[in-house]
């Protein structure tokens, strides 16, 4: 059974750093695009970073380009979100999605495979 898990969340002060893991289990997802979108309470999901299955390319909401990176390592089967320069509107609950092919992609419904996210908060 395919199963993504996130890890590293947690309580930060502003200007905070944190880094994310989504480790991968059940199946290989080397050949797979890999996301994080985060939800914040009473909100909808939302794009955050995304990899395609090589590191070849990335891409990234504004409000999170210049201070977050996503990166993966396939040996691994894991995907990692650095948070640098942390705000209190990124308080939220992240999710690790796997696309179905390699290239990536902004929208949810193009993710195929979730996690069951980790809370990440930060104080002001």
């Amino acid at each position: 059974q395919e199963q993504l898990v996130e890890s590293g969340g947690g309580l930060v002060q502003a200007g905070g750093s944190l880094r994310l893991s989504c480790a991968a289990s059940g199946r290989t997802f080397s050949r797979n695009a890999m996301a994080w979108f985060r939800q914040a309470p009473e909100k909808e999901r939302k794009f955050v970073a995304t990899i395609t299955w090589d590191s070849a390319s990335t891409a990234y909401a504004d409000s999170v380009a210049g201070r977050f990176t996503i990166s993966r390592d396939n040996a691994k089967n894991t995907v990692y979100l650095q948070m640098n320069s942390l705000k209190p509107e990124d308080t939220a609950v992240y999710f690790c999605a796997a696309a179905q092919s390699g290239y990536y992609y902004r929208t949810a419904s193009a993710y195929a495979y979730w996690g069951q996210g980790t809370q990440v908060t930060v104080s002001s």
